[in-house]
Formats: structure tokens, C-alpha cells, sequence
């Protein structure tokens, strides 16, 4: 990925058949094909169809659909045809307020913010890299490579219904990886760092989401490998630049948080249900296809508890009771709702669970931050 930002002036995806994003019925889940894409760069090419018209997916989702739905990105989303629009709902907002947390985390694990107007527009600086530049990018890269799978799950996407043109998504990838890169960089000349660290974290960050997401390596077809990666991308990375922001980022943090990382694996396999039919036809092995979805709920019902239960008794240990009552206190209602909803039906009641339980979580994790402050 670095390489390629040195050395690229503008990107063009080729594809050998360039009607694939207009057509749904390529895909047929008893036999699929996978033609060979190649990623090229040129000094001074455009695409063909760089002008196409926006239209409204010829498939929709079921009637009622709605209009703020398709802003934050998540199913039962309205046609639309507003090209803003159509960007915004790629960049999936809704995805965002965990790492805006996680950045208010590692400011707190600093133990240096100070609400003075410099350190709130830092962290605000930091919030809008984390969020909505660089997991804009990352949302963006993943409904562009899966394409394929969308066509079978949720044709009505933008991309695989052709609403929004190939060129237009790339362009807005560039954008999105640029803006979060600059960003970091502006964010290390304002902290005074010798060491471009939040760059780097930055770099390295848009790196693991290319390799998630994009062939050869294609993180996401292990379920395992994929869904951690996926886990320390929402956790612990804007911990680390919002930790190096206002402090310094130190290797027992970095543990911790990869720790807490295996809770994001757990949160990353709740989003694996609702696609299982297309992972399955794709080859792709992710947990629910693995091992089926009954012993896959209890994986992921048991990374998330047992991380959470791990890392109070880590408190506990260090001398922080209270901290750790605290956190022991926050988890119990996760587990209420997880037999609530999610072990009932993981599909069905995938986004109340989340609803219910998930702040349970994110508070968890600003606890222990603050434990770490002391």
C-alpha cells in the first residue's frame, strides 16, 4: 500500500467485463466463477464510464425502506439516488462511533487531556482521521471487493445495482486514504513528535483494511484472522492514536488492547450471520460458515465475556478493585441480552442486540481506560 501511494497518480481498477455491476444474475450460487481482476496503475487514463447516470437498485429491499437508514449505512435502507447520498451510505456512519470512542479512550488512558480548546480540537482532529476519513475508507474498500457477495445477498447495494459508477467509488476510496493520512501526519507536527507515530499507525491501519478486504490476501475469508484484525482495527488502533496523541503509547497498553481486541473479534462475528448464503457460495469460511451458526453464537458470545472477564481480572490483579467491579458490573447486562437476542436468533435480532448490549461494552472499555490513567 505504501508503494503504491508513492508512486500512483490516479487508480483504475480493470475488469474483464465491465457490465458486472450492472448485472445481478452473474452470480448464481450453485456454480460461480471468479474472473481474474487486475489492479493497474496509469499516469493518465479514465474510466469509460465515468459519466454514468445514478439509478435506483432495480432490486429493492422490502417496501418502507428508510431514508435514515441509507445515511447511516445499514440494512432497511431506501432507493436513493442523490449521489452524496449514495457516498455517505458507502462510508457507512454507523460504524464510526466506536472508533470516535475509542480515540476518547486512549485520551483518557494518557492521563494528559486537558479541556482546554487546543486539546478538544486535537481530538476532534483525531475523531474525523479515525472515523469518518479512514473507516470511510475502509467501509468504502470492502463493499468495493465485495461486489460479488453483495450481488447475492443485498443486490440493492449501490455498487452491484449500479448506482454509483466504478470510477466514483475509487476516486472516493483515494480521497478517503489521503484525507485520514494527511490528517495523521498534521496530527504529529501539532502533538511534537520526533516520530511520526500517528502516521504510521495511520498507514499501518489502512494497510491491515487493503489486505482485509482486497485479493490475495483477503484477511476476511478466516474467520478467525479476519474478524481480529477487524477487532484491533475498532479497538485498539484509535486507542493507540489517541494515547500517542496526548501521551505515550506504551507496550502494556498495546497488550491490553490487542486483549480487548478479541472482544472486537466476537463484535466482528455478530455481522457474519446475515451473510452466510453468500460467504458459503464464495468460498469464503467465515466462522458461521466454519462451524456452523449454532456453534458460532457461542464463539462469539464467549470472546466477547471472557475478554471482558480477562482484562477486570487484570485490574484486579494490578490493584484496581474497584475498576474491576466496575467492569464485572457492565458485562452482566451484555449477557443478559445475548440470551435475549442474539443466541434466539442471531439474524433476526442481530442490530437490537447491538443496540442493547454494545454500550455495555464501549463503557467497559472507557473504564478500563481510566483504570490505566492511575
Amino acid at each position: 500500500m505504501a508503494s503504491v501511494l508513492n508512486t500512483v497518480s490516479s487508480v483504475r481498477f480493470s475488469n474483464p467485463n465491465p457490465n458486472r455491476l450492472r448485472r445481478h444474475s452473474v452470480l448464481a450460487p450453485v456454480s460461480v466463477s471468479f474472473p481474474r481482476r487486475r489492479f493497474t496503475v496509469r499516469a493518465a487514463e479514465t474510466d469509460t464510464n465515468e459519466g454514468v447516470k445514478s439509478e435506483a437498485p432495480d432490486k429493492a429491499p422490502a417496501s418502507g425502506g428508510s431514508s435514515f437508514n441509507q445515511l447511516l449505512g445499514i440494512k432497511g435502507a431506501s432507493q436513493e439516488t442523490n449521489k452524496w447520498k449514495i457516498r455517505l451510505q458507502l462510508t457507512k456512519p454507523v460504524t464510526w462511533p466506536p472508533l470516535v470512542w475509542g480515540v476518547i479512550c486512549g485520551a483518557a488512558a494518557s492521563g494528559n487531556f486537558h479541556w482546554t480548546l487546543e486539546d478538544i480540537a486535537k481530538s476532534i482532529l483525531c475523531m474525523a482521521m479515525s472515523g469518518p476519513f479512514l473507516t470511510g475508507y475502509t467501509q468504502t474498500l470492502n463493499d468495493w471487493y465485495d461486489r460479488d457477495i453483495d450481488a447475492i445477498n443485498e443486490p440493492y447495494r449501490p455498487i452491484p445495482s449500479g448506482a454509483i459508477s466504478e470510477n466514483e467509488v475509487i476516486t472516493q476510496i483515494w480521497v478517503l486514504l489521503l484525507g485520514g493520512l494527511v490528517s495523521a501526519g498534521i496530527l504529529d507536527v501539532w502533538a511534537g513528535h520526533d516520530f511520526p507515530t500517528i502516521f504510521y499507525l495511520a498507514l499501518g491501519g489502512s494497510f491491515v483494511s487493503y489486505i482485509y478486504s482486497a485479493p490475495p490476501l483477503k484477511l476476511k475469508q478466516n474467520g478467525w484472522i479476519g474478524n481480529f484484525a477487524l477487532g484491533a482495527s475498532y479497538i485498539g488502533l484509535p486507542w493507540w492514536a489517541g494515547q500517542a496523541l496526548f501521551g505515550t503509547l506504551t507496550p502494556d497498553i498495546v497488550v491490553l488492547t490487542l486483549l480487548y481486541s478479541i472482544a472486537g473479534l466476537g463484535i466482528a462475528i455478530v455481522n457474519d450471520f446475515k451473510s452466510v448464503e453468500g460467504d458459503r457460495a464464495l468460498g469464503l469460511q467465515s466462522l458461521p460458515v466454519a462451524f456452523g451458526p449454532e456453534t458460532a453464537k457461542w464463539i462469539c458470545v464467549g470472546a466477547i465475556d471472557i475478554t471482558q472477564l480477562s482484562v477486570a481480572g487484570y485490574l484486579l490483579g494490578a490493584g484496581k478493585p474497584y475498576y474491576a467491579l466496575a467492569l464485572v458490573a457492565l458485562i452482566a447486562p451484555q449477557v443478559f441480552f445475548q440470551f435475549k437476542y442474539f443466541l434466539q436468533d442471531p439474524v433476526k435480532y442481530d442490530v437490537k442486540y447491538q443496540a442493547s448490549a454494545q454500550p455495555f461494552l464501549v463503557l467497559g472499555i472507557l473504564v478500563t481506560a481510566l483504570a490505566t490513567s492511575h
